[in-house]
């Protein structure tokens, strides 16, 4: 553990009725950091943090955060890591405030500007049963931001919020980062990961895949562009065999009138220049990047050479909310 890791994890393996759940995992932090752990259901991801919290004891491994053994000394580390878990919940009749006053130590911020800042003002005085599951999430990021935490750890930060709340959450968490605060960031939203994490670290069944910066997973495993368009014209074979000598070409097909490039980025530049060498620009020209997203598909081995947009289509069967 050097000075400037906040969290080390090593050799991490915990088990739930015989059941292997994470196993031989290894993690660092550093101070400053948002790390992202990302990976399809049954992953471990929610295990591992609540191990570094404390709340789960490993069955072998060690942790340390802040330099402290979460399950050994947890009354000292406690003041200085906020967290929002998947399972929180507060008292029915519990009121916003109230909650706020029952969280806040001295070095705590200022409720109300917290509560202003997620948009949570007029709740203020309502009871916890009466708010809706995105203020709920709302409410929770506030209490884990309150007593201005040295770390942060998020469990599925955004689940249930309506896509403007999620915003304002994401510019909350660039400031906090801006700040100085160490994140932990635990989410199956990709386009999440990919806005907010410094590093990801790619898990599946206990085990770490990978572990980079976002772009360096994509450019590691879906480094693929798709250029694709409508070409009705009768030089379309040989628009095909241009293509397909482009610098960074792959792979080219036509079919029904629909021409796909495939390779890595230089092609777009080149299929472009191509296009306009021949006097048109289709109205349909898309350009599909390659994301996070398809990286971790190929990672978890989820049609490995399918393009991005396949790998899309099949997503939202594989990542999902677990531990």
């Amino acid at each position: 553990m050097t000075e400037r890791d906040v969290v080390t994890v090593r050799g991490l393996r915990k088990n739930y009725g015989g059941r292997l759940v994470v196993e031989n995992l290894d993690l660092d932090v550093a101070a400053g950091e948002v790390v992202g752990l990302i990976g399809a259901n049954g992953a471990g991801k929610t295990t591992t943090v609540e191990c570094i919290q404390g709340l789960r004891r490993p069955d072998a491994g060690t942790v340390r955060v802040l330099g402290l053994d979460p399950t050994r000394q947890a009354a000292a580390l406690r003041p200085q890591v906020g967290s929002q878990l998947q399972s929180s919940a507060l008292p029915d009749r519990l009121r916003v405030a109230e909650a706020i006053e029952l969280f806040a130590t001295r070095n705590a911020r200022s409720g109300e500007e917290l509560l202003r800042q997620f948009g949570l003002s007029e709740r203020r005085r309502s009871a916890f049963a009466s708010l809706s599951g995105g203020e709920r999430q709302r409410l929770f990021l506030v209490l884990s931001l309150l007593n201005r935490p040295r770390l942060v750890i998020l469990d599925e930060l955004t689940q249930g919020l309506d896509p403007a709340a999620r915003r304002d959450v994401w510019a909350a968490i660039t400031q906090l980062r801006d700040a100085g605060t160490t994140i932990l960031l635990v989410t199956h939203e990709l386009d999440e990961a990919e806005a907010l994490c410094d590093r990801v670290v790619a898990m599946r069944a206990g085990r770490v895949l990978d572990a980079g910066r976002p772009a360096e997973l994509v450019a590691r495993h879906a480094p693929w562009a798709v250029v694709r368009f409508g070409w009705t014209r009768d030089d379309v074979t040989d628009l095909a065999a241009a293509l397909r000598a482009l610098p960074g070409a792959r792979e080219v097909s036509v079919a029904g009138g629909q021409v796909e490039v495939r390779g890595d980025r230089r092609v777009i530049a080149h299929a472009g220049a191509e296009l306009v060498r021949r006097g048109e620009i289709p109205d349909d020209l898309r350009v599909e990047l390659p994301d996070l997203e398809a990286a971790l598909l190929t990672l978890l081995g989820v049609r490995a050479d399918a393009s991005p947009s396949t790998t899309r289509a099949t997503a939202p069967t594989l990542i999902g909310v677990n531990r």
